[in-house]
C-alpha cells in the first residue's frame, strides 16, 4: 500500500472502518445534544473557550474534590484523534470536511462516555446597597420646627428699634421718622441690660448684700438695686432688712401709714399658713411700698426696748413666706457674720453681693469675709458672688481703686463701679428721683450682671 500524504506528519496513517467512524460520530452528536439541553447563562456561567480566547481570559474554576481540571490552553503534544480525512488532491479542491478526532488508545470498544459534568460555579450573592442604620425604637425622631421655634427664631432675628439717643435720635426726629438710624453702642448696651433684668427666672431669687463692716454701702445698695429691679421689671421685688437687732433700711426707705416690721410679721405668720386664703394684699399691712420705685421694704424691728434677736429659724420662716409673693428678695444683712440670721441668709442666697466703698479698710473687710466663708466650706464663691464698689466722695485714690478692682475680680465673677452721688450718702430718705443719670446707669449695669448670674 502506498503512503498517502496527510496534513499532519505526526498523525497515524491507519484507516478506520466505517463502523468505527459511525460510532465516533454518534458520540460527538450526543455531546452536542447534551450541550444544547442547557444553554449557558451569560450572567452566572463562565465564558466558553472560544469566548475566552476572543474576549477575555477564562476565569479559573475550582473543581470538586476528586476531579481534575482539563487543560485550557492549546495541546502541547501530537494530536490523539483520528485522521482528519483523505488527503487533499490539490489546492483548488473543495474544502476538506472538519477533522474527525480519533479517541486515544484505539477505536472505541463500547458506548460513548457521558459528557463531562461541569463543575458547579459558586457565585457570591449580590448584596443590596447598605441602608442607613434605623434609629432605635426609643430614639427621638427628626424634629421639625414647631410654632414656638418659629416665634423664637423671629424674635432672635428681629433688630432693635431705631435710635433715640444722641445725633441718631435727633436725625430720626428731625426727619419725622423718614430716616431711622440704628442704635449706637451705648444705647444698644442699655437695651441689652434692661432685657437681662427683665428676663424670666425659674423661681423666686434671693440676693444677699454682705460686708461685716458698717458704712460699706449695704443699705444704700439694697435700695438702689430695689429701685432698679422694681422700675425695670415692673414690681415683684422686696427689700428685707435682716439685721439681727435693728437696721436702718426702714429709715432710708419711704415712710408708710403703718410702722409694722419683721417683729409683728413673725408674730402673725400663722395668718399666712393657709395658702388658699393668704393674699399679697394681706402682706401689705407689714411691708412699705416705695411708690414709683415699684418695690416694697420689710423693715427690721424699730422699737427702742427691743431685747430679742432674729434667729435662723425666724429667717427661714420669713424667707419662705416672701418667696410665695415676690420674685426677687433683696436681703440687707447686718454686720455680725456670726449671727444665726446672717449665716441663714448666706445659705439661702442664690447670689451674694459684696458691697464696699473705695477705702482700704472697707475693701479689706470684704476680702476677709470671703476668706472666712471659704474656710467655712462655702463652695464656688467666685461664681456665686459679684462686687459693687462705690465711690465715697468725688475724688478717690485711683491706685487704690485699681487694686480693689483687680483683687475682687480674682475673687468674684464681676466688679461694678458706682460713682459718688450725694443722694446716696445724705443719710435721709433716699430720693429715687434725685439719683444722677450716671448712678442710674451704673446700677443698671450692676443689676444686669446680677440677673445674668442668676
Amino acid at each position: 500500500m502506498s503512503q498517502s500524504s496527510h496534513p499532519s506528519d505526526d498523525t497515524s496513517d491507519r484507516l478506520y472502518t466505517p463502523e468505527e467512524l459511525a460510532a465516533y460520530a454518534a458520540a460527538e452528536e450526543a455531546k452536542e445534544a447534551a450541550a444544547r439541553v442547557r444553554q449557558p447563562d451569560p450572567l452566572t456561567d463562565p465564558l466558553s473557550d472560544a469566548e475566552a480566547t476572543v474576549i477575555r481570559p477564562r476565569p479559573t474554576l475550582v473543581p470538586p474534590q476528586g476531579q481534575s481540571v482539563p487543560p485550557s490552553g492549546p495541546p502541547s503534544g501530537p494530536p490523539t484523534g483520528p485522521p482528519s480525512g483523505p488527503p487533499r488532491s490539490g489546492p483548488t479542491g473543495p474544502p476538506p470536511p472538519p477533522p474527525v478526532l480519533r479517541p486515544a488508545g484505539g477505536p472505541p470498544s463500547g458506548p460513548p462516555p457521558p459528557p463531562p459534568t461541569r463543575p458547579p460555579v459558586t457565585t457570591a450573592p449580590v448584596q443590596a446597597p447598605a441602608q442607613p442604620a434605623q434609629p432605635a425604637g426609643d430614639a427621638e425622631p427628626r424634629r421639625f420646627m414647631t410654632a414656638t421655634d418659629f416665634l423664637d427664631r423671629r424674635a432672635e432675628e428681629q433688630e432693635t428699634g431705631p435710635a433715640t439717643w444722641g445725633w441718631r435720635g435727633r436725625v430720626r426726629r428731625w426727619s419725622g421718622g423718614m430716616i431711622k438710624p440704628k442704635m449706637g453702642t451705648a444705647e444698644r448696651a442699655y437695651t441689652q441690660d434692661r432685657a437681662l433684668i427683665q428676663k424670666d427666672f425659674d423661681g423666686p431669687k434671693t440676693i444677699a448684700f454682705i460686708n461685716p463692716k458698717g458704712g460699706a454701702a449695704k443699705t444704700t445698695g439694697v435700695l438702689a438695686a430695689g429701685y432698679t429691679f422694681g422700675t425695670v421689671r415692673g414690681g415683684g421685688v422686696v427689700a428685707w432688712d435682716n439685721n439681727e437687732t435693728r437696721g436702718t433700711l426702714g429709715i432710708r426707705g419711704s415712710r408708710s401709714a403703718h410702722n409694722k416690721t419683721t417683729k409683728e410679721l413673725l408674730a402673725d405668720l400663722h395668718k399666712f399658713n393657709d395658702v388658699t386664703q393668704s393674699r399679697i394684699g394681706d402682706l401689705g399691712a407689714y411691708v412699705r411700698s416705695q411708690g414709683d420705685a415699684h418695690f416694697d421694704v420689710l423693715a427690721s424691728d424699730e422699737s427702742a426696748n427691743v431685747t430679742g434677736q432674729i434667729h435662723a429659724d425666724d429667717f427661714n420662716r420669713l424667707h419662705q413666706l416672701l418667696t410665695r409673693f415676690y420674685k426677687i428678695i433683696l436681703v440687707d444683712t447686718g454686720n455680725n457674720m456670726r449671727a444665726e440670721n446672717w449665716l441663714a441668709a448666706a445659705d439661702a442666697a442664690d447670689l451674694l453681693v459684696v458691697t464696699s466703698t473705695v477705702r482700704e479698710d472697707t475693701g479689706y473687710s470684704g476680702l476677709w469675709m470671703l476668706d472666712a466663708l471659704q474656710d467655712a466650706g462655702y463652695q464656688n464663691l467666685k461664681y456665686k458672688t459679684v462686687t459693687v464698689l462705690s465711690d465715697p466722695s468725688t475724688t478717690v485714690d485711683a491706685k487704690l481703686a485699681a487694686d480693689l478692682v483687680d483683687v475682687y475680680q480674682q475673687r468674684t465673677r464681676g466688679v461694678y463701679r458706682v460713682p459718688y452721688d450725694p443722694a446716696l450718702v445724705a443719710g435721709s430718705v433716699l430720693p429715687y428721683a434725685d439719683l444722677s443719670e450716671s448712678t442710674r446707669m451704673s446700677w443698671l449695669r450692676a443689676c444686669a450682671g446680677m440677673a445674668s448670674a442668676l
